[in-house]
């Protein structure tokens, strides 16, 4: 299985390089004309977790086995989709052939992955604050609890019991991954719910500040002056 695999993670390296270049016929928002590199990253990223997310979510409500047996217990077809996926953590299972339960979990990740992708996106397109991009934030806060931090300390108590079933470089490696990326979720987690649910909340009138026709509020507090294009003749 390994010679397969490794065919399909390069031919799907090929297939996302090609729609990266592809990308760049196309014509780009107005709004993102200065990050062109960006939206088309964003744009490849958004596909590859579309296809790898529900994939993994799919995989694993068919095959329920690959969570109760994540060393062995998989599909033929797994393997070619953790190969499409392909990164450091999960090169073991193209390569072994095994820990390919544990790989599909990991990827549910990916399921964020989308809700952050389009909340980019909007982001690069001018559209926040909107509807939309309202929809985006609350689905990625969502998401990131329910499909990255719940399979991540699943996949950590998992490991820490079955550490004796796993090579100690392996526990290493994986245990690092773990750490690394769940703490990343938490802190990105943190900011989005700061810039995009606690900060656009309406403020309470400060106390002893009235708001005038040429003053304003900001986000922090501030009186701000706003232009009048009346020149003030009193002294």
């Amino acid at each position: 299985m390994a010679p397969s695999g490794l065919l399909v993670t390069g031919a799907s390296f090929a297939a996302f390089r090609g729609m990266h270049w592809g990308l760049q016929l196309l014509p780009t928002p107005r709004s993102a004309a200065q990050d062109r590199w960006k939206w088309r990253n964003i744009c490849v990223s958004l596909v590859h977790s579309l296809l790898t997310g529900p994939g993994a979510l799919l995989g694993l409500l068919l095959y329920p086995q690959m969570a109760a047996d994540p060393i062995h217990g998989h599909p033929p077809w797994a393997l070619v989709l953790v190969a499409i996926s392909v990164v450091s953590c999960l090169s073991t299972a193209i390569l072994s052939s095994h820990y390919v339960g544990f790989s599909m979990v990991s990827l549910l990740l990916e399921l964020n992955s989308v809700c952050l992708n389009l909340r980019k996106l909007l982001l690069l397109s001018r559209q926040a604050p909107s509807l939309a991009f309202s929809v985006a934030s609350w689905s990625t806060l969502a998401t990131l609890a329910l499909f990255r931090l719940v399979p991540l300390g699943w996949l950590s108590l998992w490991l820490i019991r079955q550490h004796h079933q796993v090579p100690p470089a392996l526990v290493v490696l994986g245990g690092t991954g773990l750490v690394t990326v769940g703490t990343l979720s938490v802190i990105q987690g943190v900011r989005i719910l700061v810039s995009d649910v606690l900060r656009s909340q309406p403020h309470s009138p400060i106390p002893g500040h009235k708001e005038t026709r040429n003053t304003r509020t900001c986000c922090d507090g501030e009186p701000v002056l706003r232009d009048d294009p009346t020149l003030s003749l009193k002294d």
